[in-house]
């Protein structure tokens, strides 16, 4: 196949990791790869202003930044030459167009048909954006729905009437986050991911630290992120921060804890679950994303959404356990990181696109075998996934 992916930017963001991985992973499937992409977005100065005002610091936004293509030199990064809408005239064309933001997704609605029948890939629904109404109506547009979760599956059926979703969760890269055998740590910690975007729920991780080191004695905060801790948003004193750390070092960070707290209240997949489960921690998570699934194999713990108070019981409970407990929790853990495999989720994906040309050809949708056993060329609504248990 012809596959064009289109993005608002090419960046070190999550998404973007996962656009990137599976551009590559279709390349090395033999497929011809183009992905095209704006410029960064320089924020107006009124945005800078308020950035600053509220202790962010000022934004420092380059032209063309580091980006997680930049290591795939055999992919086809095409970057437009300045921030506007991606046209016609800057793809080329192609057996299947992909959109992967709600902008792009309007881009590509208006593609004309050679440049590909058009595919929506969707890793969150961030309906608490300004323009939520323009995101909400792109999930009712004719391009067909490539997603990480059951829950945006969910979303789909239930709100759009859309029943014919191909469902391709996230992966994890076992070559990169990994870790040996090992038992609590002999002084407790607990991990997470700094983030100041209300819908990463850092602050119900911090409260759930807090109320929890009341409890546990020594408890250690052990956190990396890619922004600058904030005043309105502290880290507890005695913490270790890592700012922005080199891809190597976070399975470290990850398996220096004894649990890792994911407080999200809407992420569309929230892959730090299963990087830190690779890494044979247990996993303490709100039920955002596919953290339901990737916890239904004894993992770890879930818990109410926003509900500080019971993930601090959670962390109590794991970094009390005693020590032969903890480490069937972290097993399980490892068993269920090893059921998502990039590999699979690039036949997924491949044969998610080929729904979508066979749906703009009007084609009955068969089903692929191959690799072992059928692979199903649109995954069923009702579907969640590998749980690798």
């Amino acid at each position: 196949m012809r596959i064009t992916f289109v993005l608002p930017d090419a960046n070190m963001g999550g998404g973007t990791r996962v656009i990137a991985t599976h551009a590559d992973r279709l390349r090395r499937r033999g497929h011809k790869v183009v992905v095209v992409a704006t410029p960064s977005e320089v924020p107006p100065l009124i945005r800078k202003v308020k950035a600053l005002v509220k202790g962010y610091g000022w934004p420092r936004i380059r032209a063309i930044g580091p980006s997680y293509f930049d290591s795939l030199k055999d992919v086809d990064l095409r970057r437009i030459e300045s921030v506007r809408p991606i046209t016609d005239d800057d793809v080329p064309d192609a057996d299947v167009v992909v959109a992967t933001w709600w902008r792009t997704a309007e881009w590509v609605h208006g593609f004309s048909p050679s440049k590909g029948a058009k595919a929506y890939f969707i890793q969150g629904y961030e309906t608490f954006q300004q323009r939520a109404d323009r995101l909400k109506a792109t999930w009712s547009l004719p391009l067909h729905k490539i997603v990480v979760s059951q829950w945006l599956v969910d979303i789909a059926r239930d709100e759009y009437g859309d029943e014919d979703v191909s469902l391709v969760p996230n992966s994890v890269d076992l070559g990169q986050f990994h870790a040996p055998p090992r038992g609590r740590q002999p002084v407790p910690a607990v991990g997470l991911v700094y983030s100041q975007h209300s819908i990463k729920g850092c602050d119900v991780s911090l409260r759930a630290f807090e109320l929890a080191a009341g409890k546990v004695a020594g408890l250690r905060l052990i956190a990396f992120g890619n922004e600058r801790p904030s005043p309105h948003l502290p880290l507890p004193p005695a913490s270790v921060y890592t700012f922005a750390p080199p891809q190597e070092r976070i399975r470290d960070i990850y398996a220096s804890c004894d649990a890792w707290l994911f407080g999200s209240r809407a992420e569309g997949f929230g892959l730090p679950v299963l990087e830190a489960m690779a890494c044979r921690t247990p996993v303490i998570a709100t039920p955002a994303g596919a953290a339901p699934q990737l916890l239904a194999g004894r993992g770890g713990i879930l818990v109410p959404g926003e509900d500080s108070q019971a993930m601090a019981d959670a962390i109590e409970r794991v970094c009390t356990t005693p020590d032969a407990k903890w480490r069937e929790m972290s097993d399980a853990a490892l068993r269920t990181a090893t059921g998502y495999t990039w590999d699979d989720a690039a036949v997924r994906f491949e044969a998610a696109l080929r729904t979508a040309i066979e749906r703009a050809d009007g084609r009955a949708v068969p089903t692929l075998r191959g690799g072992g056993g059928e692979s199903p060329i649109n995954v069923p609504a009702a579907a969640t996934g590998p749980t690798g248990t």
